[in-house]
């Protein structure tokens, strides 16, 4: 199947209230400081405004984003983009008591191995201690080898633990029209967050070093594309069935 195909079929999926979503607590697992916000910002929000707010799992530290800047070493840069998915969710509604940092590296998370299992024993444990009732993971179409392994981590905690896992397109928006997906067509719902847009939108400004604007000595450094925030910051989100 076209990821041209796959995408209409995603923008095609039926609205759906949240309470048809993700029922009770939701743990949202992002592979980087980032992903909380730009994939499923609007759900956050919408689960807070709810009164369930939701666990926010921060799997990667972020620190290999501008690998050459000299003003912005690793350890810097990590302390930096923790405080700023701290501000994102904020934005959202969320406190820091429901954000939780696995500090993995970036660009190297574990897609099996003793701490791959390690962790997904940890996560499990944690939405039980929560009462987690839904897991959201990056679509495993998503091409970016740490969205791959949280796609697995989910999989993984949703076996140790029973919660429903659901998956978010983040940088599968992205895939070339005429590229061919193992794909099925997808299934899933889509959530109107009309009401939460503004507030995903000043989340995702929060993570300021992935603009290209604060780190500016790294020219190769990594920024987020116009093209992904316009495919992102919409009035819906989308979840994908596994």
């Amino acid at each position: 199947m076209k990821a041209a195909t796959v995408h209409a079929a995603l923008r095609d999926l039926p609205l759906a209230p949240l309470s048809a979503i993700a029922p009770g607590t939701v743990m949202v697992l992002a592979p980087h400081p980032d992903d909380e916000s730009l994939g499923c910002g609007g759900l956050i929000a919408a689960c807070c405004a709810a009164g369930m707010p939701p666990v926010v799992v921060i799997m990667t530290d972020g620190a290999a984003s501008h690998p050459n800047s000299r003003q912005w070493p690793a350890h810097r840069l990590r302390a930096k983009r923790q405080q700023e998915a701290r501000n994102a969710v904020s934005c959202l509604g969320l406190t820091p008591d429901r954000l939780v940092f696995l500090g993995l590296p970036d660009a190297a998370a574990p897609h099996d191995g003793p701490v791959f299992a390690d962790m997904a024993t940890r996560l499990a444990r944690l939405a039980t201690a929560r009462d987690c009732t839904t897991l959201l993971a990056p679509w495993r179409a998503d091409p970016h080898c740490d969205h791959e392994a949280a796609w697995k981590m989910g999989m993984a905690v949703q076996r140790l633990c029973g919660a429903t896992l659901l998956a978010y397109p983040v940088w599968g928006w992205l895939l070339p029209d005429d590229m061919d997906l193992d794909h099925a067509p997808p299934r899933g719902l889509r959530l109107d967050i009309t009401a939460h847009r503004p507030a995903k939108a000043r989340a995702i400004g929060m993570h300021e070093s992935q603009y290209g604007g604060l780190i500016t000595d790294d020219p190769d450094g990594f920024h987020l594309p116009d093209r992904l925030l316009d495919a992102l910051v919409t009035d819906y989100e989308v979840f994908v069935q596994s």
